[in-house]
């Protein structure tokens, strides 16, 4: 590994883990803190979390997202920092939860102090951490998909192009239309499940123009949504996390 990488010893963030890894992909999660760690980052774990209330928000079931926010901020808010390996999950603690307390003060307060000092993954490694090659390795081609709330709401665009640039012996490919949706959404894809495949569609199929053996993203949700098509077709391409991507060390 490059001996030039810069590190904060010295940081603890809490890992804010998303239902979805919790869930279904689990392996994401020890991933991101074993990229953590092999940088000398201790990494600290609230047992007590639980999901940060954007399913409920989503489908407007607001007083049941706040109950969600509020459980939330108590756990995080004495972390100095919380890092996710969800765009959309940082993007709803930082953004959100104000407009959730717009009507009681002393919570969006509350809510602002924290969302200061959240960050996606990617976004740490490369703004606070100052990193770009891990010593990971893959040997293939990769193409990268921009998630929505990542790339729209966080303006995250180069830090993960980055990360894999520093990947070696990756090949990568920029697929068409990298930014445009995948039909996933969320409660999206439940609620106009034949425009979500329509969109699905078009995604794989510039995924698979690329000739890429990976998928590289940094949000599951987008990535299940994706492998489940890439699947059905009987299509050899894989769909990966960036922590995973970047836990393939030498």
């Amino acid at each position: 590994m490059d001996s030039g990488i810069k590190r904060n010893e010295k940081s603890s963030p809490a890992l804010f883990v998303p239902c979805i890894v919790d869930s279904l992909y689990p392996e994401v999660g020890e991933a991101a803190v074993r990229v953590l760690r092999r940088l000398g980052v201790r990494v600290d774990y609230p047992p007590d979390q639980t999901c940060c209330g954007q399913p409920a928000f989503n489908s407007g079931y607001l007083r049941e997202a706040r109950l969600a926010a509020k459980r939330f901020i108590r756990i995080f808010e004495h972390a100095k920092t919380v890092v996710c390996p969800s765009g959309s999950c940082a993007a709803m603690v930082k953004l959100h939860y104000p407009e959730l307390f717009a009507r009681e003060p002393a919570w969006r307060r509350r809510a602002e102090k924290l969302g200061q000092r959240v960050f996606e993954f990617s976004q740490y490694l490369v703004d606070i951490l100052w990193v770009e090659d891990l010593g990971a390795r893959f040997d293939g081609k990769v193409t990268y998909h921009d998630s929505c709330h990542l790339l729209r709401s966080l303006g995250i665009a180069k830090q993960p192009r980055k990360l894999i640039a520093g990947v070696k012996g990756l090949e990568f490919t920029e697929m068409e239309d990298s930014d445009r949706c995948c039909g996933f959404g969320g409660a999206f894809s439940v609620k106009y499940p034949a425009i979500s495949e329509a969109i699905l569609e078009d995604k794989v199929d510039n995924i698979v123009k690329t000739g890429a053996d990976a998928v590289v993203g940094c949000d599951m949700g987008c990535l299940m949504n994706i492998e489940g098509m890439l699947k059905r077709k009987g299509l050899p391409v894989k769909a990966m996390h960036i922590a995973s991507l970047l836990a393939t060390f030498d």
